[in-house]
């Protein structure tokens, strides 16, 4: 088997090392708070090579996409990878759709998952430099009377500790079940949601230290909508998707369940069963923590521009990378998390910015770095998904992530 090298015939718009030792944390905490917000594979053709000279650089990300599906499982993986010049390449690895045999599409569209939460930060952040939010003004401010449960204080809450993950507020995620068929098609307003997570009482004082929770996230999207008065998916589009030219990046309508564009099927499995269908869902279960739909060039080209100072002024974007540690569940030894971002450092010794992001079909993992790179990966089934003993579903993981290193580096 081997992968497949799409070069374009112009750049495109703009834009993982040897595998390190499996890291238990990463993927333990990645499944358990990203996902859902946490047989005979083909794979697409064979390696195709664009200019002369780096074709080493596109094998080892072709091996690499074709590792996750030969070995890890995965039924398809996709990648963008742009250099510094400018050049973009994609990458298909797999079967578009197990049932068919098709191709993975080049660029196709995939869940974006958790890399949601930097879109909606970056809308909070751009209210911030509006002069609409403080980040160090409690979330009860703009939400009186809503943040309220055993343990938990609105008031004791600021809108930096939702955007970092310091609140304290337990995930809701932890409350949906943990088969994503008796779900998939269920609509949930963004209050059931956090009703979800408030019954849970407080996970720690807030700003006491670092625990993702996706609550927060829809938390922020509530507070985009009461400080606006328009509807989160609107601020988004026009704040972000559209001045940025993410043609293929949109927010889904109310009970939207499909994809709009081309794209592979995403799959799933129910603890102890094979892997399914489960491409149409009504991703309103992730809503700002999780909804969006997107591309892995779209993906790169948001957190170039975002880097470049294309999204947020600059006291904005110095806000948005200045982190915390991350204390569990690291890609990588270092990793800190802003507002919304991660920051991990590579191999290479540079450090790239970005999300990753998983909800039941798909897997994604990426972002740039601040001298011109980015690499996005995605995949079309959870770790979690593919495997079933937790040291393979923590390599499964980190696979991702390596090859998001790979593409980067070398």
């Amino acid at each position: 088997m081997s992968a497949r090298l799409h070069t374009p015939s112009v750049p495109s718009v703009p834009g993982a090392p040897d595998r390190p030792k499996r890291r238990r944390g990463r993927v333990l905490s990645a499944v358990a708070a990203l996902a859902v917000l946490g047989g005979g594979l083909a794979v697409s053709g064979s390696l195709a090579y664009g200019s002369p000279g780096d074709s080493g650089h596109r094998d080892a990300v072709g091996r690499g996409a074709e590792d996750l599906v030969r070995k890890d499982g995965f039924p398809a993986a996709l990648a963008a990878v742009e250099d510094r010049d400018g050049r973009v390449r994609d990458y298909t690895a797999g079967t578009g759709d197990l049932e068919t045999g098709a191709a993975v599409p080049v660029n196709g569209q995939v869940r974006a998952g958790s890399n949601t939460k930097s879109l909606t930060a970056a809308v909070v952040l751009q209210l911030v430099g509006e002069g609409k939010v403080k980040l160090d003004e409690p979330i009860e401010t703009y939400l009186p009377g809503l943040v309220r449960g055993d343990g938990i204080d609105g008031s004791r809450i600021t809108v930096r500790n939702l955007l970092q993950h310091t609140s304290g507020l337990p995930d809701y995620v932890q409350s949906l079940g943990m088969d994503p068929f008796e779900i998939r098609d269920t609509y949930y307003n963004p209050r059931d949601l956090l009703d979800l997570a408030l019954r849970q009482g407080a996970a720690f004082e807030p700003g006491a230290k670092w625990q993702y929770s996706n609550t927060n996230y829809v938390l922020a999207g509530l507070l985009v909508e009461k400080v606006t008065g328009r509807p989160f998916g609107e601020e988004i589009t026009n704040r972000v998707i559209e001045p940025l030219g993410l043609t293929d990046t949109y927010w889904p309508g109310t009970g939207e369940r499909g994809l709009r564009g081309e794209h592979p099927k995403g799959y799933a499995a129910a603890p102890g069963a094979p892997l399914k269908d489960i491409t149409r869902l009504d991703p309103s279960q992730a809503w700002a923590a999780g909804q969006l739909v997107t591309t892995p060039r779209d993906l790169n080209r948001f957190f170039s521009a975002l880097l470049d100072g294309e999204v947020l002024g600059a006291a904005e974007l110095k806000e948005m990378t200045t982190t915390v540690p991350v204390t569990e569940g690291a890609p990588a030894p270092g990793t800190g998390y802003g507002l919304g971002l991660f920051s991990t450092p590579l191999s290479c010794g540079t450090e790239l910015y970005g999300h990753g992001g998983s909800i039941h079909g798909y897997e994604t993992y990426g972002g740039a770095t601040k001298d011109g790179r980015a690499a996005t990966v995605a995949t079309t089934a959870l770790s979690s998904s593919v495997a079933a003993d937790p040291e393979d579903i923590v390599a499964a993981h980190q696979h991702v992530y390596d090859l998001v290193d790979t593409a980067v580096c070398q």
